[in-house]
């Protein structure tokens, strides 16, 4: 029962994407594994304007980033920070738990996903890909704590996502303009 309700609001939220402005940004989210209709959806409504941010700054915004308690020369960092939008940062850190899983190539819908975008954005989420399994990789052989591992991972996630958005948008206003 649970399932055909959740495809359902799958089917919903499909339709809704492919009408909204944000479509080429959802498809684009979308060759990131971990990264389906769902979460893409709510990532490019969540933070809108992609262009408004670098690389490394949309982790700050949303909270990814470790606390510092900083006093002359001692630094010290803590857990991260939880600023920013919560709702974007709780579906990042749920999709970096997929790049733990092996990859060594893209699956079948990953693959439908990947036809769907230009070739440099299906170049970049490729490269993505592999980078996060390979970070998922190194904090393994490190013996990290998989929850503080998963959030490093949910941080670079969301810069590649970035690296993906905000290049659609920024072309989008050159078109505009």
């Amino acid at each position: 029962m649970l399932a055909v309700h959740l495809k359902r609001i799958d089917k919903q939220v499909t339709v809704t994407a492919a009408a909204c402005l944000y479509g080429p940004v959802i498809d684009a989210l979308m060759c990131l594994r971990g990264i389906q209709i769902t979460t893409g959806f709510g990532l490019a409504v969540e933070i809108g304007d992609w262009t408004r941010f670098t690389g490394s700054s949309i982790g700050s915004y949303l909270g990814l980033v470790p606390s510092e308690d900083s006093s002359g020369q001692s630094r010290h960092q803590g857990p991260i920070t939880k600023a920013g939008n919560t709702y974007a940062r709780k579906l990042l850190i749920e999709a970096a738990w997929q790049h733990r899983r092996p990859y060594a190539r893209p699956g079948e819908r990953l693959l439908r996903q990947l036809d769907l975008v230009a070739p440099a954005t299906r170049i970049r989420a490729l490269e993505g890909n592999h980078r996060l399994h390979h970070k998922w990789v190194v904090f393994d052989d490190w013996h990290k704590m998989s929850v503080k591992a998963n959030t490093a991972i949910a941080r670079e996630l969301t810069g590649w996502c970035w690296s993906l958005a905000a290049p659609l948008q920024q072309g989008e206003r050159m078109n505009a303009a």
